[in-house]
């Protein structure tokens, strides 16, 4: 028992933090009065998530643009970076398309609605054209711009090209490769002093999401958000396993399942997939999975793997249907799953998601009522915004299994754990 308390200290804080979050939130909630506030309550306590997110961005986003420019740098050759690439984007497609048409499957079976909602009509910008969405989703206009957390997806553009041009001036070679690798090994030691505040951040931001929204969890909302919660783990519980048995084979979903928690936990306390990075390098460091292949998958994963997004897209599609009594067919689904794919990855980088995706979803299904349908997506978010994030960010650690596979053969696993045990008798 000792054993257990100190290796999963942190993980037991993390979770203590959250719970303790609940709880105050639940103690000392927002009062409003209409539109306006009377009580504050626990919202106050925001600022004790809101610090631990910005020193988390603060350096993971450059931790992003290293590790993906170091890996694609000191790779052998450019057709095994690609390679690599090809298969982690593929993978992450497949899996997100996956999830979707399970979440419409089970909205299918679940209403989530009664019928009729009060909707709260809400103003909105002007719908985003496709062109404008791809411009602002894979570049920006100055270079300044691109060191923020709102640019995870251009900064990973710009990291992949640089990391190409070190590798056409000579790769691992050269003194900009190694500088990378050290910048790289640094960024991830300040981390994790930074993780030790995290059960408070926790706390602080679980504290405000509950005092903000606990009432709508007991009224409205509450259905479509018990069946989001409960999907979430059932999708762990059993997709995780097939996909980490399929990439790493006998005995890969045992290993999984032993070092799973520790990014799950940090996934749902931040709702951030991004500062998540370093959990997720951790564990795949100590499953065995190769360097090259956790570089590349986990950047890229914290903003283009979006399996919790998805379904959270899909949920809403089928909840603003139901609120608009609409008819949610099967030629709607199979356009919202396209849409909730591609949508999500502007929304499962960073906290809330900024309501860019659900911009993208109300504006292509819901023109018409933009206004009133737009609030009510951006409150749904937030309130499934913890365990969508953990679908994603955890699904992280779990694809880097799939990629290894069809990187460093299907036997990688026992290979690695093989090596594993010869030097354990070495010692």
């Amino acid at each position: 028992m000792r054993r257990f308390l100190r290796e999963n200290q942190l993980i037991l804080w993390l979770l203590l933090g959250i719970l303790a979050g609940c709880l105050a939130g639940v103690i000392w909630p927002e009062i409003r009065s209409g539109d306006q506030v009377v009580l504050r309550g626990a919202t106050r306590l925001e600022f004790l998530g809101t610090l631990f997110i910005n020193m988390m961005f603060c350096v993971v986003v450059p931790l992003v643009f290293f590790s993906i420019a170091s890996a694609i740098a000191g790779m052998g050759s450019p057709r095994r970076a690609g390679k690599l690439m090809g298969v982690t984007v593929l993978t992450f497609l497949a899996t997100a398309a996956i999830a979707g048409a399970l979440t419409y499957g089970v909205c299918r079976v679940f209403s989530l609605t009664a019928g009729h909602y009060e909707a709260m009509e809400g103003a909105v910008d002007q719908p985003l054209s496709a062109a404008d969405l791809v411009v602002g989703f894979f570049t920006k206009p100055d270079f300044a711009e691109l060191l923020s957390r709102r640019a995870i997806l251009p900064l990973i553009v710009a990291a992949v090209l640089f990391g190409f041009g070190v590798q056409m001036a000579g790769g691992a070679a050269t003194a900009t490769a190694r500088w990378m690798r050290d910048m790289t090994t640094c960024i991830m030691k300040t981390v994790r002093i930074i993780t030790w505040y995290a059960p408070v951040g926790f706390f602080g931001f679980f504290a405000a999401l509950v005092a903000s929204y606990g009432p709508r969890l007991i009224g409205d909302y509450s259905r479509t958000v018990l069946v989001y919660y409960v999907l979430s783990f059932a999708y762990m519980l059993v997709f995780f396993p097939l996909y980490a048995r399929f990439g790493g084979g006998k005995g890969a979903a045992r290993l999984m399942w032993s070092k799973l928690l520790r990014p799950a936990a940090m996934a749902f306390g931040s709702c951030s997939s991004v500062a998540t990075l370093p959990t997720n390098a951790e564990v795949c460091a100590e499953s065995g999975v190769s360097s090259e292949v956790a570089d590349i998958v986990l950047p890229l994963g914290a903003t283009m793997h979006m399996d919790g997004s998805a379904m959270s897209a899909i949920i809403k599609v089928a909840f603003l249907f139901g609120i608009f009594g609409q008819s949610f067919g099967t030629g709607k689904a199979l356009l919202a799953i396209v849409v909730a794919v591609f949508s999500s990855v502007a929304m499962s980088g960073i906290p809330g998601g900024g309501g860019t995706g659900e911009l993208v979803i109300c504006s292509i299904f819901f023109p018409g009522q933009l206004a009133v349908a737009y609030p009510i997506a951006v409150a749904l978010g937030n309130l499934v915004d913890p365990p969508a994030t953990m679908v994603n960010a955890a699904g992280d650690y779990v694809v880097s299994f799939i990629v290894s596979r069809f990187a460093d053969g299907r036997d990688w696993l026992h290979r690695q754990n093989g090596g594993k045990r010869d030097e354990k008798k070495q010692n």
